[in-house]
């Protein structure tokens, strides 16, 4: 990336509240290039689903071994 492009990136980092993620990493000859991405983290409301997601498949999980 080129240096403007690397400050533009931050300052939409810092007045957006976004986030760079990683996309793919490979080798160009000599260099390794990483192809990145910017994301929006989950909202609270989406966590707490995710959570509840979690403790009801782990609360299945364990009644299916509790059963066999």
């Amino acid at each position: 990336m080129h240096k403007a492009e690397i400050i533009r990136l931050g300052i939409t980092i810092k007045q957006k509240g976004l986030t760079l993620i990683p996309l793919r990493l490979y080798w160009k000859g000599n260099r390794v290039k990483l192809e990145i991405g910017l994301g929006k983290g989950k909202r609270q409301y989406d966590k707490r689903e995710a959570i509840a997601a979690r403790d009801a498949r782990r609360e299945m999980d364990r009644a299916v071994r509790t059963r066999a």
